[in-house]
């Protein structure tokens, strides 16, 4: 399975959640991910979550499809003033070069800048792919991630 012929974003929409959902589900990138819900299969604090992104008129949560099919979300929010953003892509279609296309179609329709991003530090696939979108690392700090019951180092990146 190589490269996708098409990236695309759309607006999230409720019948998007089912698939999301079930992205999240693999315990191997819920590892990576690291931050993540207390309980990642917990249908019901998913939909919670989703339905306060999708009321809230200062988030743009996308959904990203490969060649037609979805493939995962990328989203946009304000944390303490500033934009922040992360993607979460299909365990399924990792090393495509899905996340790295999806991510600067994303920033190509956001206007403000700086945005920030945050990895865990052993995430090297989430690294690359901010480093190779002109992300620059700006600090780190230790934070509780629920994925692995303890504090870990959290890199902060930030695209100027």
């Amino acid at each position: 399975m190589g490269e996708p012929h098409v990236v695309t974003l759309r607006a999230t929409r409720d019948g998007d959640l089912d698939a999301l959902f079930a992205f999240e589900q693999d315990e191997a990138a819920v590892r990576m991910a690291a931050f993540t819900p207390p309980d990642p299969s917990d249908r019901a604090m998913f939909d919670a979550h989703w339905r306060r992104l999708l009321a809230d008129p200062t988030v743009d949560a996308r959904t990203v499809r490969a060649d037609g099919e979805i493939v995962g979300s990328v989203a946009r929010w304000f944390e303490d003033g500033a934009a922040e953003i992360t993607t979460w892509i299909d365990p399924a279609q990792w090393n495509r070069h899905i996340a790295t296309r999806a991510m600067r179609l994303f920033l190509d329709t956001l206007g403000e800048r700086p945005v920030r991003a945050r990895v865990a530090a052993d995430n090297a696939a989430s690294i690359a792919v901010l480093e190779k979108l002109g992300f620059q690392q700006v600090g780190t700090e230790v934070s509780y991630a629920n994925a692995r019951g303890a504090e870990i180092e959290e890199r902060i990146y930030v695209l100027a």
